[in-house]
């Protein structure tokens, strides 16, 4: 075996390349590795019809990228959150949530988030680094092995993996589309249970068009209005809501996917009739589809969930402007695993420019 430059793991390498570096091998053994990894969905250390010998060698040459710190479980053992240390300190996190008939993972696609949408936790901490294709890839192989969920029947049905974690996956495009690649490629995963969330970065949304797979993509609005919207998502003075609109009917023509709008519903600030026939009047043209999400607490922001009958009066009036809306139920807040919450009890970043290595504690 000849060893990979740059300090890759073992999911950071693509078939073709594992096949360069099983050079010498007899040509099943890449088989045989490959299809345990993503198929069979199996640690390495397990892969027994692979010798030992060749096993550690690959261990050694390609260390995993992610190391698991701890978990926690809520809902009943439904909701689990992983949190992942990275090899240079930083940390991530991931969840899983299990229903009657199907699982769904939801990944982090950045450690940090430089998109600074006012009420999500992984904003306020700010921007450290992209993932790779491999911490990506072994967040959803390594959920799935330490949950004893390596297969349909143990998990419950079909798996869906949704970037909807720390992080905006498209302003890390390249390692993101590849991790989708795997997913459906090599692990079996379907394009229509692979969900691609973003706040409204457009170039990746129109390179999102022109890929291959037709996943489903999610946008994060909060607001239906460049005013509001501006404060609440401050991506959209970059890329304002017109703009938007238009990438996302080239995406629907394209794909001929129902897009789906994420809606925080926020006390006072975006849950009045008014903004609900604002944001009636953007998806309609669109057929969108309306998740309202009730605002989940976190520590930089001082607003409040709409009250539960708001939630369904807002529903209503969409309902009434011909737009479906689902009220989506939250899963993992006791633990700060629901949507908006993510962001890791510790992130270590490497200062640049000589100022050496810095620990921030965030809870």
């Amino acid at each position: 075996m000849t060893a990979p430059g740059a300090d890759p793991s073992l999911g950071d390498l693509s078939r073709a390349e594992l096949g360069e570096l099983l050079d010498g091998e007899p040509a099943y053994r890449l088989d045989q590795v490959w299809d345990g990894l993503y198929r069979q969905r199996r640690p390495l250390s397990e892969l027994t019809n692979v010798p030992k010998s060749l096993r550690q060698a690959i261990g050694e040459l390609l260390p995993p990228a992610l190391t698991l710190v701890r978990t926690q479980s809520a809902d009943r053992g439904t909701t689990t959150k992983h949190l992942w240390s990275l090899r240079d300190g930083h940390l991530v996190e991931s969840v899983l949530m299990r229903y009657r008939n199907r699982t769904t993972l939801c990944i982090s696609s950045q450690a940090g988030c430089a998109m600074a949408c006012s009420f999500c936790a992984t904003g306020q901490v700010g921007f450290d680094r992209n993932l790779s294709v491999g911490e990506i890839v072994e967040q959803v192989l390594g959920t799935l092995q330490e949950a004893g969920s390596n297969d349909r029947s143990a998990s419950g049905g079909a798996i869906n993996i949704v970037f909807m974690g720390m992080g905006e996956p498209l302003a890390n495009y390249e390692a993101v589309w590849a991790a989708v690649e795997r997913f459906h490629g090599d692990m079996g995963i379907g394009a229509r249970h692979i969900t691609v969330s973003t706040v409204g970065v457009i170039p990746g949304i129109e390179r999102l068009a022109a890929a291959a797979q037709p996943v489903n993509l999610a946008v994060s609005l909060h607001a239906a209005n460049d005013r509001l919207r501006n404060r609440i998502a401050p991506i959209n003075r970059t890329y304002p809501l017109r703009d938007l609109a238009r990438s996302l009917a080239d995406y629907r023509r394209a794909k001929r996917r129902r897009i789906s709008f994420e809606w925080a519903m926020i006390g006072g600030v975006n849950d009045t009739d008014r903004d609900a026939a604002e944001l009636a009047a953007y998806a309609r043209p669109l057929a969108a589809h309306v998740n309202l999400i009730p605002l989940n607490p976190t520590p930089g922001y001082g607003h409040e969930p709409s009250p539960a009958g708001r939630i369904e009066h807002f529903a209503a009036e969409l309902s009434s402007h011909g737009v479906n809306a689902t009220v989506r139920q939250n899963r993992g807040t006791s633990i700060d695993a629901a949507c908006g919450q993510l962001r890791a009890d510790k992130l270590v970043s490497i200062g640049r420019h000589g100022r050496g290595a810095r620990a921030r504690t965030e809870r």
